[in-house]
C-alpha cells in the first residue's frame, strides 16, 4: 500500500479532502472517452488529382465523411465569427459569453441563448443528443475543458467541422458542401461559406428549400459581422448577398462507381486517394458509352475498360460496366473488371514467351497445323481451316488454335499453369490437369483486372532491363492497384527472371502483326501511329470478346459480353473490343516502342524455310536475333539430302544409277500430314518426285500419316438412342495428292480412297488391325480397340 506523507497535512480532514481532490482530479483527467466519435462513415474515393469520384453513405444511414485534417479557411472565419468569437483565447468554456446567455435566458423567461463555445457544442455532438439541461451543460463544460488539454484548437475545429449537424442526414462541412452546392468545401464562396456557418446552430429548423427566407437572413446578417471585422471587403459583402441560397440538393459525383463499389468492400470508411486520372476516366466512359449504342444492336449489353501506367501498375481507368438504361438492367452492376470469364486466346503470348525463353522455339520455327487429336480432345482453328505448318510467331499473330495447343503439349501443361501463376493470375484455383490442354484456349477464367496486370508485367520487366544494364527484379511482377501511395518496393537484382527480355520483346514484336481491325488497316502509313503489341480473346460460344494491348507506357483491357453469359453471333474479340481498345490508346499520347534487349541476344544461323537452327542441309539461310537460349533450339529437320536423275524428275539410288550421274539436291520436306495441308497454301511448296520405275526404293521416308486415330489406341464409339453404334472416321494423308490408298481392316479389303483419304467403318468391340497400303507398296499401320465403356480422359 501506498502511503503518501503530506508534511502540512496531519489532520483527518485534511487527508479526507487532499484525496477526494485526487479523486476529482483522476475523475477530470479520465472523464473524456478515448474516443470522442465512433459512427461509421462514408467510404469516398478521390482521384489522383484530389478530385471527388463518387462516396457510399455510412452503415448508419448518414451522409457522414471520414474525419478532416484542415478546415476549409473561409468556413473556419465564418463560423468562428458566427460561433465563437473568442475560440483561440478560452480555454473550453467562455465564463463571458456564458454569464450573458444567462442574464438573456432570465430576462426571457425561456432558453434563448445557450453560450457553449465550438469546443462545448462539440462535447454536446459527441455526448449524442443528451437533454439540454443545467447538469447536461456543466457536464459539457467539464468535457470542454479537458479536450482543451488533449487537442489542439486546430483539431477540434476539425472534428466539429466533420461531425456536426447540417439537416436531414447531413453530417459534416465537407458532405453539406457538396449535397448543397454540388462541389468541394475548399472551392465555395464567402455566401456558401457563411450559409454553412448558420445551418448547425439550428439544422432542423433551417434547411435549403425549407425556411430559406430565414436562412437567407441569417446568412446576410453573417456577411455583416465578416464585413466589420475586415474579413471581407465591402464589395465581396454586397455580392455575396446577391448569391440565392440552395433550393436543392445535390447528388455526389458517379465518376468510377464500380471501383467505389470495390473501395467499399475493401476501404469501408475510409478516405481513398486513387490512381485514377479523372479527366482519362470521363473520356474511356465516354468511349464505353459510344460502343455500348453499337453492341445493343447486337444485344450485347456489357463491357469494360482497364487502363494501367506499365511503370507502376497504378490503374488510370477504371470503367467495371456500362450503364444500365431507365428499368432495364442486364447485370450493370457487375464489376467486369473482376469477374472471372474465360480468357479465350488471351493466354497465348506468354506461352510463345515462355517456349522462346527456354529454347524450345525459335520465332519462326513451324509448328504443325493440322487436324489434332489428344486423348479425345481435338481442337479447330476459328475459320476451321488448317495451314499445314505455320512459323510460330505468324500462329501467335493470327491466333491459330491447333499450333497452339501443340505447343502447349510440348511445353507441358502444368509447367504453363505454374508460370501463370507466378505472373500473377490467380483465378486458377484449380489444378493443371482440371483445364488439361484447353487452358490455352479458354479453358480456364481469369479476371480483366489480372490479365491486363500480367501484361503490364512483362513491359515493366522489359523496361528496367534495358534501363538497368541487363538486370532483373522481381518486384516488376506484381498485380495491379488503385490505390495512389501503393507503392512496390523495388526488390534486389538477379540474373534471371520469370521470362527473359528478349523472349518478351520478341513476343511483343509478334504481336504488333495481329491484324487490326476495318479502320486500323493502314496504321503503318501514319507516322503518328504508335505501335501496339496487342491480343484478342473469344470464348467458346461467343460470350466473351477481349482485347488486350500493350506500350512501354500503357496497357489497355477490354472485355465485351453478356454479364449473364449469353453468346451472341458475331461476338468476337476482334470485332468489338479492339476497336474500343484502340479508341481509347487514340486518348493517350503516343509513345516510343520498346527497345531491343541486345544483352540478352545472340545471333544464329537460321534455316528460312523451317525457321530451326539451319542444318547441314539448309540452302536458304538467315541470321537472326534469339534469346540466348536459343542457341541450344532443335536443328532443322524437314531438309534432307536427295538423289535425282539428270532430268530432275525422278529419285534414283546406287541400285539403278551411277553415282556420277546422280544429281545431288537439298530438299525441304514435311511429313505426310503437314504437307497435305501446307502446299494448298502454298503453291511453291515442292513435293517429293517419285522413284524411277527400275529403281528399288529405300525407305528412307514414309510417304502416309495417320491424321485420326494418330495416338489413340484405345476408342469408345458411343450407341445412340437407336440402339445404332456410332461408326469410326478415319482420315489420314499420303504426300502424292493423286495418290489412290487401299484400305484393310483385319486383313480384309474394305475400299480405296484418291485424293481425300477418309472413311467410315464399323468395327465390333475389341482389337482391331488397320492396314493402308499405296501403289508403289508403302505401307502403314496401325492397331486400335474399341472398348465398351467410355474411359477416363487424362489430358
Amino acid at each position: 500500500m501506498l502511503k503518501l506523507k503530506i508534511k502540512y497535512c496531519k489532520s483527518k480532514k485534511c487527508r479526507i479532502l487532499l484525496l477526494a481532490f485526487f479523486l476529482l482530479a483522476v475523475a477530470y483527467w479520465l472523464c473524456l472517452p478515448g474516443k470522442l466519435f465512433d459512427d461509421p462513415t462514408s467510404v469516398i474515393l478521390y482521384s489522383r488529382e484530389g478530385r471527388l469520384m463518387g462516396a457510399r453513405i455510412a452503415d448508419d444511414g448518414q451522409w457522414r465523411f471520414p474525419e478532416m485534417e484542415k478546415v476549409p479557411e473561409k468556413f473556419k472565419q465564418s463560423l468562428l465569427t458566427f460561433e465563437d468569437n473568442y475560440f483561440y483565447k478560452h480555454p473550453g468554456i467562455n465564463p463571458v459569453a456564458f454569464g450573458r446567455a444567462c442574464v438573456q435566458n432570465v430576462k426571457a423567461g425561456k432558453i434563448v441563448s445557450g453560450g457553449s463555445t465550438i469546443t462545448m457544442q462539440l462535447m454536446r455532438i459527441a455526448r449524442k443528443g443528451q437533454s439540454r439541461t443545467i447538469f447536461q451543460k456543466l457536464i459539457e463544460m467539464v468535457w470542454a475543458t479537458r479536450a482543451e488539454l488533449r487537442f489542439t484548437k486546430e483539431e477540434i475545429l476539425a472534428m466539429y467541422a466533420s461531425h456536426a449537424p447540417f439537416g436531414g442526414n447531413v453530417v459534416g462541412v465537407e458532405v453539406a458542401a457538396w449535397r448543397f452546392f454540388g462541389r468541394n468545401a475548399n472551392q465555395l464562396s464567402w455566401a456558401e461559406a457563411a450559409t454553412l456557418a448558420v445551418l448547425p446552430n439550428a439544422p432542423s429548423l433551417i434547411y435549403p428549400g425549407k425556411n430559406s427566407q430565414l436562412l437567407l437572413q441569417k446568412r446576410n446578417r453573417l456577411l455583416d459581422r465578416l464585413q466589420q471585422k475586415g474579413i471581407i471587403d465591402a464589395t465581396t459583402c454586397r455580392l455575396s448577398k446577391l448569391e440565392r441560397v440552395p433550393e436543392k440538393i445535390h447528388r455526389l459525383p458517379q465518376v468510377a462507381n464500380h471501383l467505389l463499389d470495390r473501395v467499399y468492400k475493401e476501404q469501408k470508411g475510409k478516405r481513398v486517394v486513387s490512381s485514377i486520372d479523372y479527366t482519362l476516366q470521363q473520356q474511356v466512359a465516354g468511349v464505353v458509352q459510344k460502343h455500348q449504342a453499337y453492341i445493343e444492336a447486337n444485344q450485347i449489353h456489357n463491357m469494360a475498360v482497364l487502363v494501367l501506367d506499365v511503370e507502376t501498375g497504378k490503374s488510370l481507368a477504371y470503367v467495371g460496366n456500362t450503364k444500365s438504361k431507365g428499368k432495364e438492367n442486364h447485370g450493370n452492376q457487375v464489376d467486369i473488371i473482376r469477374a472471372e470469364r474465360s480468357t479465350g486466346s488471351v493466354l497465348k503470348p506468354f506461352l510463345y514467351a515462355a517456349m522462346l525463353n527456354e529454347g524450345s522455339l525459335l520465332p519462326n520455327t513451324l509448328v504443325p497445323d493440322i487436324p489434332t487429336q489428344v486423348a479425345g480432345y481435338s481442337p479447330k482453328n476459328f475459320n476451321l481451316n488448317y495451314d499445314g505448318a505455320v512459323p510460330a510467331s505468324i500462329a501467335l499473330a493470327r491466333s491459330l488454335n491447333v499450333p497452339a495447343v501443340r505447343m502447349l503439349r510440348d511445353y507441358g501443361v502444368e509447367r504453363f499453369h505454374f508460370l501463370l501463376k507466378k505472373m500473377g493470375m490467380k483465378s486458377l484455383n484449380r489444378p493443371a490437369g482440371h483445364y488439361g490442354l484447353s487452358l490455352i484456349l479458354g479453358g480456364a477464367e481469369g479476371r480483366l483486372w489480372e490479365l491486363c496486370g500480367m501484361y503490364a508485367s512483362m513491359g515493366r520487366v522489359l523496361n528496367h532491363y534495358n534501363n538497368s544494364n541487363g538486370e532483373y527484379f522481381s518486384s516488376d511482377i506484381h498485380a495491379p492497384s488503385y490505390l495512389l501511395n501503393d507503392s512496390v518496393k523495388r526488390s534486389k537484382p538477379q540474373e534471371q527472371g520469370i521470362l527473359g527480355a528478349a523472349s518478351i520483346c520478341q513476343t511483343f514484336d509478334a504481336l504488333l502483326e495481329v491484324t487490326r481491325p476495318d479502320g486500323e488497316d493502314g496504321w503503318r502509313s501514319f507516322s503518328s501511329s504508335g505501335k501496339i503489341a496487342w491480343k484478342t480473346g473469344t470464348s467458346f460460344g461467343f460470350r466473351d470478346g477481349w482485347a488486350i494491348g500493350c506500350t512501354p507506357t500503357h496497357v489497355i483491357g477490354v472485355w465485351v459480353g453478356n454479364a449473364d453469359g449469353e453468346g451472341r453471333p458475331g461476338l468476337t474479340g476482334v470485332s468489338v473490343a479492339a476497336p474500343v481498345m484502340f479508341d481509347v490508346f487514340r486518348l493517350l499520347p503516343t509513345t516510343h516502342w520498346f527497345e531491343e534487349p541486345a544483352d540478352d541476344m545472340v545471333q544464329v544461323l537460321v534455316c528460312k524455310e523451317s525457321g530451326y537452327l539451319a542444318g547441314r542441309w539448309c540452302n536458304h539461310k538467315d541470321t537472326v536475333w534469339v534469346a540466348e537460349a536459343g542457341q541450344e533450339s532443335e536443328v532443322c529437320p524437314y531438309h534432307q539430302l536427295v538423289h535425282l536423275d539428270k532430268t530432275r524428275r525422278y529419285r534414283v539410288n546406287a541400285q539403278c544409277e551411277k553415282i556420277s550421274n546422280m544429281v545431288h539436291e537439298s530438299w525441304f520436306v514435311l511429313p505426310p500430314a503437314m504437307e497435305w495441308y501446307y502446299k494448298k497454301q502454298n503453291p511453291l511448296y515442292r513435293s517429293l518426285p517419285p522413284f524411277r520405275d527400275d529403281c528399288v526404293a529405300v525407305q528412307q521416308h514414309q510417304p502416309m500419316e495417320l491424321i485420326y486415330p494418330k495416338n489413340n489406341d484405345r476408342i469408345f464409339l458411343p450407341v445412340d438412342l437407336d440402339g445404332i453404334r456410332n461408326k469410326l472416321v478415319v482420315e489420314l494423308a499420303h504426300e502424292n495428292a493423286e495418290a489412290e490408298i487401299f484400305w484393310h481392316m483385319d486383313g480384309r479389303f474394305i475400299g480405296s480412297t484418291i485424293q481425300l483419304h477418309q472413311m467410315e467403318l464399323a468395327p465390333d468391340e475389341g482389337e482391331h488391325l488397320l492396314t493402308f497400303m499405296d501403289k508403289q507398296g508403302n505401307m502403314l499401320y496401325k492397331k486400335i480397340t474399341i472398348v465398351e465403356k467410355q474411359e477416363r480422359i487424362v489430358k
